[in-house]
């Protein structure tokens, strides 16, 4: 959980907005830093987490979270925690066994005419229900679905038509019936948001639709003069907000550099590696 970050946000475990979607982005960089802060900090929060790690392997999670002071494992048992862990779920579909064939939620791998629908179930029941533990003991507070990398099913021959579909309908379970929040990654590979990917089912044509739908959106891209040791890149910062029957944007930019347990952020040219 990253303090500075916190205090940008105007967020703390024991003080957040509740019902919100928080988009993160990536271009020339990689934002999964973000994924990490949020993870342990909803985890902190005692929030239900449904996790739905497309690009990497609960041990590597569970590593990185232990530097920052919380344990995955432990998370799990509780029941605070549900990991769905989408690179061992694709290789049992891939390479199928009898001991072993892998769970329902990624049943489009199998047949893709089904769409994304055994995986928002998997959401929905991921998230339903604030009691974790076998004897009823823990009660958590309101549920948060966090997604590594959205632009993942594009790879994986999901049209976008259907991934936005399925943004929505977590979102509306999410964030609007049970008033939890959704943070979710794209990644792009595109120079800058001039690009066009010139398809309909590319990641930059899913990352402007789901810009129009969250409420707070963390854009991490290279630094503009490249490579620099101490600063590792940056970090756009704009919050929707719905004033009457228009919308209010307040956008803040912060450079960034990532520690072992940590990161910190500072305004632009305020670092000491460029003083």
């Amino acid at each position: 959980m990253f303090t500075e970050l916190n205090s940008i946000l105007s967020i703390s475990p024991e003080n957040f907005t509740q019902g919100e979607f928080i988009l993160l982005s990536d271009r020339q960089s990689d934002a999964s830093f973000l994924i990490h802060h949020f993870l342990s900090f909803y985890l902190r929060a005692r929030c239900k987490v449904c996790f739905l790690g497309l690009v990497q392997s609960f041990s590597h999670y569970n590593a990185v979270s232990q530097r920052l002071g919380v344990s995955l494992t432990q998370a799990k048992e509780k029941g605070q925690l549900i990991f769905l862990e989408g690179l061992k779920e694709s290789l049992s579909i891939s390479i199928p066994r009898e001991a072993d064939a892998g769970s329902e939620a990624m049943d489009f791998l199998r047949d893709p005419a089904v769409g994304l629908r055994s995986l928002f179930e998997f959401v929905r029941s991921g998230v339903s229900g604030a009691v974790g533990g076998e004897d009823g003991s823990e009660e958590w507070g309101p549920p948060v679905l966090l997604v590594d990398d959205l632009s993942v099913l594009l790879s994986l021959g999901v049209g976008a038509g259907d991934v936005l579909d399925f943004s929505h309908y977590c979102r509306a379970a999410v964030c609007s019936q049970l008033q939890g929040n959704m943070v979710m990654l794209v990644r792009c590979d595109g120079g800058g948001e001039e690009e066009d990917d010139g398809e309909d089912e590319g990641p930059e044509r899913l990352l402007k639709a789901l810009t129009h739908q969250c409420s707070l959106t963390l854009q991490v891209r290279g630094l503009p003069t490249g490579y620099c040791r101490d600063i590792h890149g940056q970090v756009e910062v704009c919050w929707r907000r719905r004033q009457g029957n228009g919308q209010q944007t307040q956008k803040k930019l912060f450079q960034y550099k990532v520690h072992d347990k940590g990161a910190s952020f500072f305004a632009r040219g305020t670092s000491s590696a460029v003083l």
